[in-house]
């Protein structure tokens, strides 16, 4: 069974570690892997490769810096001729990136099956473009592969009962990677207080509004005067503030470069909180037994919310400053429920797909 892997994005190095470390073990299965080349920084990229032991991609797109469309359609131009060559029985693609639904697209059109990991995620905003990728993917996939029991139902509600897909709660493959690394943990090279709140920011939603982005900065550096503050800093966000004339160097926050994926485990582990706007950083906060501030007005991980590790803050200063305060001062163990699975997910994922291949 030969397999083509999609990848483009950070998180999503992470996820294929996962599942290409299950397929090593599987001898009658080939994995190729196609770098879109969303995140071209080193340390956005490379660095994971080499750290995480991810097979080196057979082919490496390198299509960055466009706008979506362009993107978008320059993936599925090449990701197209790729597949043709490549005749494989499956492509798996991950999470809700451009590089998810150029790969998706192009397999679907070809008539080769799709498998889609991560599957079913909703956080019903119809602007983020991640929202658009995922609904889009999740239709054209032969197999989804959803990390939860919740977006088995978000499925389930949208009639995905009476299209030709398998649904299958696999557990959540960054589960399986939390367990793995949790010992591989790489001290950063940059000295850390004993005590700190460990914050990301990259959306666009945030990031292209100066309004947003100066209200989370401000709330931020607030409460940097009482804990610090480190931030490893997206380029995108970096530009941002330099356009909105950001001292730098007057800031009480700890402003870092991007970290590589062992690196952020090490400070998933020594933090007090999380304040982010990310995605998967909402559930590794989790795996890792620390509280979420999440910086955005929705989730699509409503379980972390609904079993009290999560709040939803939203940009407001006001609001990010009294959800910390509410959470600083909190004792009560909310990490003991198995949300995302035992660990076995990237295995699971496999022999699904050798047993519909069969």
């Amino acid at each position: 069974m030969k397999i083509v892997t999609i990848i483009g994005a950070r998180p999503q190095f992470i996820k294929a570690a996962v599942v290409s470390r299950a397929i090593s073990s599987f001898p009658d299965v080939q994995e190729v892997i196609v770098h879109a080349g969303q995140h071209f920084d080193m340390n956005m990229s490379d660095i994971f490769f080499k750290e995480m032991c991810i097979p080196k991609p057979n082919y490496n797109l390198n299509i960055n810096g466009m706008t979506h469309g362009a993107m978008t359609g320059q993936m599925l131009e090449k990701i197209e001729s790729i597949l043709l060559a490549e005749q494989p029985n499956w492509v798996i693609v991950y999470g809700d990136t451009n590089s998810t639904l150029a790969g998706a697209l192009a397999a679907s059109k070809l008539h080769i099956r799709v498998a889609h990991i991560e599957a079913g995620l909703r956080s019903y905003n119809m602007n983020m473009p991640e929202e658009i990728n995922r609904i889009l993917t999740d239709r054209i996939s032969s197999v989804l592969f959803c990390p939860t029991e919740q977006a088995i139902k978000n499925l389930h509600q949208e009639g995905f009962k009476q299209f030709p897909c398998t649904l299958l709660n696999c557990g959540d493959v960054m589960q399986d990677a939390a367990l793995f690394y949790a010992n591989k943990a790489k001290c950063p090279d940059f000295s850390l207080p004993e005590h700190f709140i460990l914050a990301t920011l990259h959306r666009a939603e945030n990031t292209d509004s100066p309004e947003r982005l100066q209200s989370i900065i401000a709330a931020l550096e607030e409460i940097a005067r009482e804990m610090p503050v480190v931030i490893p800093i997206h380029p995108r966000t970096r530009k941002k503030l330099q356009e909105l004339n950001f001292d730098f160097k007057q800031t009480r926050l700890q402003l870092v470069d991007p970290v590589g994926y062992l690196e952020m485990v090490h400070l998933l582990k020594h933090c007090s909180l999380v304040a982010t706007d990310s995605g998967g950083l909402q559930k590794e906060a989790y795996f890792f037994k620390k509280y979420c501030i999440t910086l955005r007005t929705e989730t699509e991980w409503v379980e972390l919310v609904e079993q009290g590790a999560n709040i939803i803050t939203g940009w407001r200063y006001e609001d990010i400053l009294n959800n910390y305060k509410q959470l600083k001062h909190t004792t009560k163990d909310v990490f003991s429920s198995p949300l995302y699975g035992d660990g076995e997910a990237g295995h699971i994922i496999i022999r699904e797909l050798q047993r519909i291949d069969s």
